[in-house]
Formats: structure tokens, sequence, C-alpha cells
């Protein structure tokens, strides 16, 4: 899994293949074969490794709202680590032991709080959508060129705000903003905005 990750992070998804990392670990893919039956095994094995390494250490406090906050951070950490891998795997659904022992985790939470079986699903799905969304889409920006980054940067600053405010009055009363907030990743704020919906939803506020 190691050897794996790193190649994805060196090459890419596209770079990953039993005969490379078969030559990477000093063997022959036909070795790699023996443990996965071919690519969508092995990236089936790297997503399910990646969960298991993000709630190694994970530990339910009682308080739901602040575990929920917990789980999603280490996700998103989990992924910023590694951004190429994250956007392979973060659509992928494993069936596998990490992965059903977070998903029976994070379900628990929702369940301890007083939500019923149906709710807790619809929040767990509003939630990790939510956080893997972001996982992706911010490896992207990792993962993306520091000359295009630095292009769209001066884009909000260049052109956004010399555009007329008689012809774009909401732009350029949001102009400043527009430049500072749109340089960042709304990650956090967001999630806090998803906690406090699912919070007003509780049958128990306390």
């Amino acid at each position: 899994m190691d050897t794996a990750l790193r190649l994805i992070e060196l090459h890419g998804a596209d770079g990953l293949s039993m005969r490379r990392l078969g030559a990477a670990l000093g063997a022959d893919a036909t070795a790699v074969y023996r443990y996965f039956d071919g690519k969508h095994q092995l990236v089936l094995a790297i997503a399910d490794e990646l969960i298991g390494r993000t709630f190694a250490d994970f530990h339910p406090s009682g308080d739901w709202v602040a575990d929920l906050r917990t789980a999603a951070e280490l996700i998103y950490r989990t992924n910023r680590a590694h951004p190429r891998a994250a956007m392979l795997v973060t659509s992928v659904v494993t069936g596998r032991g990490h992965e059903v022992a977070a998903v029976e985790t994070m379900l628990g939470i929702l369940r301890g709080a007083g939500f019923a079986p149906a709710d807790a699903v619809r929040h767990y799905h509003c939630f990790i959508s939510l956080v893997l969304a972001f996982s992706a889409l911010d490896s992207t920006i990792d993962a993306a060129d520091p000359e295009q980054l630095h292009a769209e940067a001066a884009t909000w600053h260049d052109v956004y705000r010399a555009l007329p405010a008689e012809q774009y009055p909401n732009i350029a009363a949001g102009a400043d903003e527009l430049d500072v907030q749109m340089q960042s990743t709304p990650f956090h704020t967001t999630l806090e905005l998803l906690l406090s919906a699912i919070a007003a939803q509780a049958p128990d506020p306390a």
C-alpha cells in the first residue's frame, strides 16, 4: 500500500499499474496478481487502507457534534496528505473492513444523538458526501500547476475588482471579499454550516 500510494503521488492515477507496482517492489507483475485480480481491486485496497489510517486513532468522545467535526477533519487531512490518491479513491465504495467499521461508527454517533435509522443515514450521507467532495476538490488544487493557481488567484484580484459597478453591482460590492475569500477553501465554514443544520434537527438539542 505504501508503494502504491507513492507511485500514485509520483505519476498520478494513470501511472499506477500492476507492472509498475511489481517493478517498484522488485517483483514481476504476476506476483502482484496473486494478491489482486486487477487494478480495480488494488484501488479498493488503497481506498480501504486510507480509511483505516484515518480512523486508527479515532475514539468517539460522546459529544456527537464534536465527534463528527473530528472525523471530518481526519478524513479531510488524510486525503489532503495524498492528493492524487484522493482524486482516485474518494468516489469508491469498497465494502471492506475499514470502510464498514467507519460507516458503523459514524451511524452509531448519529444514532447516539437520538436520530432514527433513516435520519441517521440521511445525515451521514450528506456529511460524508460533503467531506469527500471537498477532499477531492481541494486535492486537485494541491496537485495543480502552481502557475495555474497563481493565474486563477490573480483573476479574482485583477478581473473581478475591475468590473464596472453599474453593470455588476453585486460583484462590485463584494469585490474585496471575493479577492480574499476565494483564495482558500471554504471546507471548514461549510462543515460548520452542515453540523449546525444537523444539530438543529437533533431529537435532543442538548
